[in-house]
Order: structure tokens, then C-alpha cells, then sequence
């Protein structure tokens, strides 16, 4: 299957880059990442991404300032950027001369759908295997173990899940709360930490029940294949029995 296009994402928090990550390859875009502006034009150079989604401020310069240099180079570049200002001036900045615009805290489903409606509107030729060019190389995704709890299987690289053998279809955000579940093996992880790290919240909403929620969908998919899985820590938080 062709890939709907190469995505480059910079982003200096490794947690909020791995869910990015996660989110695109799981709808098939080729990920290439970065945490500074050098190491983002170097990859922009060797690879010719089809998107590039930008953190606004980056530890060596400013996301915008990369965007220009990122354009000039490309001119067919799609820009994304993402942020936690969202006053009008500085969305009325970036949309200047980019093409989108996401305010942390993000849904990652809702990036992912941006990003591809970019990529239709901007770059229809990146659904085309035959443009000009070829195909831009993105890095090779290695081969990773898949990670296992229980008769839970996550594997990393087609970011499928089973349980008991059975095929599990997961959204991304699905995919992203269990895989952190699955990493932090039985312990009992905060409300708040999966907040942080698979919405990105910086400051946790107290009225906020999303993590409730997803974590009924996870069992509403994974206790019709066996016993239940998740446990709940009245008043702190959630882990895998």
C-alpha cells in the first residue's frame, strides 16, 4: 500500500513526538522526527518530506523562523504547526505563510486528520507514486519485539494489537493509552500522568473525563476476548491487572 505521504515531525518533548509518530504511522504516513531545527533541515534536505509539523518553539530557534527556511528550500512544503499560544496574533503569524494551525493540548486523531486534509489540499500529488522525484526515503523503522502483558501483544512496528490471539482494532489514541498501560506493567499510573503524556495536557483540566472515557472504550474492545484487564484506583488512576 502506498504511503498517503511523509510527514516530518519536530517536536523537542520525546513523549509528545513518540505519540505523533505512533498516531501518523498508524494511518500508513512515513515519520521522520526531530528535536532541533538542525537536526529538522538536515532531514528535510536528505528526504524531501511531503508535510512537515512544527512545534512552535524549539530549544535551538523558533518553529516559524524553521517553517520560512523549510519553504524556501521546498516551496511545495505543507506547514503545520503546533503550539500552546493560541492568541489570534500569533495564529494570524503562522497562517501567513503556513498552512495549518493546532493548539496544545491536541486530540491526536484530530492532528492526524488535519494533516491529511493538508496534504489533499496543498500536495494532491503526494498520493501519486509516479511524481516528480520518486518517492521521498523516510527512516527505516526497525524491527522492534512486540511488547507483551499478559495475553496483551502490541506490536510496534504495524502498531496492531492482539489479545489471546485475537486482532484488537484500536484508534490511535486507543493504541497510545494502552501501549502506556502495557509499559508501566501493573503499576497504577496517575490520571494526571496520562494526561500529560497521551493528551498532552500541561495542566490537567479538573473537570476533564477523558481518560475515563477512552478507558471504557479500551475495555468495552478488550474484555469481550477475556477477563477484565484494567484495573481503577479510585481517586488515582488506572493500571492492568
Amino acid at each position: 500500500m502506498t504511503a498517503p505521504g511523509t510527514v516530518l515531525v519536530v517536536e523537542d518533548e520525546p513523549s509528545i513526538a513518540d505519540v505523533l509518530a505512533i498516531a501518523l504511522r498508524y494511518h500508513r504516513f512515513e515519520v521522520m522526527t526531530a528535536g532541533t531545527v538542525r537536526e529538522a533541515l538536515a532531514l528535510a534536505e536528505r528526504t524531501r518530506p511531503d508535510a512537515a509539523l512544527l512545534d512552535v518553539m524549539l530549544p535551538d530557534g523558533d518553529g516559524r523562523a524553521l517553517g520560512r527556511e523549510l519553504r524556501a528550500r521546498q516551496p511545495e512544503l505543507a506547514l503545520v504547526f503546533l503550539t500552546a499560544r493560541d492568541s489570534p496574533a500569533e495564529m494570524v503569524g503562522a497562517l501567513a505563510f503556513g498552512d495549518d494551525y493546532i493548539t496544545k493540548p491536541f486530540d491526536i486523531d484530530v492532528v492526524v486528520a488535519r494533516i491529511a486534509a493538508v496534504l489533499r489540499r496543498t500536495l494532491p500529488r503526494a498520493l501519486d507514486p509516479a511524481r516528480a522525484g520518486g518517492t521521498p526515503m523516510a527512516d527505516v523503522i526497525p524491527q522492534q519485539p512486540p511488547l507483551r502483558y499478559g495475553d496483551l501483544e502490541l506490536d510496534e512496528t504495524t502498531y496492531s494489537v492482539h489479545r489471546a490471539g485475537r486482532t484488537v482494532e484500536l484508534t490511535p489514541t486507543e493504541y497510545a493509552l494502552l501501549r502506556f498501560l502495557v509499559r508501566n506493567g501493573g503499576r497504577i499510573v496517575p490520571k494526571e500522568q496520562l494526561l500529560r503524556h497521551v493528551w498532552q495536557y500541561e495542566h490537567t483540566p479538573a473537570e476533564s473525563t477523558v481518560v475515563e472515557t477512552y478507558i471504557s472504550y479500551l475495555r468495552r474492545k478488550l474484555d469481550t476476548l477475556g477477563p477484565p484487564v484494567i484495573t481503577t484506583r479510585r481517586g488515582v488512576g488506572y493500571g492492568l491487572a
